[in-house]
């Protein structure tokens, strides 16, 4: 994985991380649509995915139980708005299954991966919040560190599909 400038913020409600990664498109979104391989890398360890219940499609649910130290316990419903084959993920939490609107919505995010050849990948995560309270404290809780440890596990999962 290579560090690279993340993109700057179109506002002050986004958050974004940018890396380079040793995987292709097509590997990187295998692992991002496959439940099984979804939990080896998605939390930053020692956090993990309990459960993945997701149809990774256009209005298709993306339902995720995170489990952690000290009893931490989160259950996030949410749906993809938009999925582009080897291409771009856009899933949110505003929504639920059959379009209902959940309780309180958090962020929206945009996944792309953008193939630069040779078995790499410009991936990039924006997470957009409805609110600047809202992205503040997604800052505060280590967005950077958490979502960049966990581009490094996906790499490594991902490059071994």
């Amino acid at each position: 994985m290579t560090d690279t400038a993340d993109i700057k913020p179109a506002n002050n409600r986004e958050l974004v991380l940018t890396r380079v990664l040793n995987a292709t498109p097509a590997q990187l979104f295998k692992a991002w649509t496959t439940p099984e391989i979804l939990k080896e890398w998605f939390m930053p360890k020692p956090y993990a995915l309990a459960l993945v219940d997701m149809e990774p499609r256009d209005g298709g649910k993306f339902r995720t139980v995170m489990t952690g130290p000290d009893g931490f316990h989160m259950d996030s419903t949410g749906v993809f708005l938009k999925v582009e084959k080897d291409r771009r993920i856009i899933t949110t939490d505003a929504f639920g299954p059959d379009w209902k609107p959940t309780e309180k919505a958090f962020f929206s995010a945009e996944i792309l991966f953008d193939d630069l050849g040779n078995g790499k990948t410009r991936y990039t995560a924006i997470a957009r919040h409805w609110n600047v309270e809202d992205c503040e404290a997604h800052e505060k809780m280590g967005f950077h560190e958490g979502w960049g440890q966990v581009a490094g596990q996906l790499e490594e999962v991902a490059s071994r599909l």
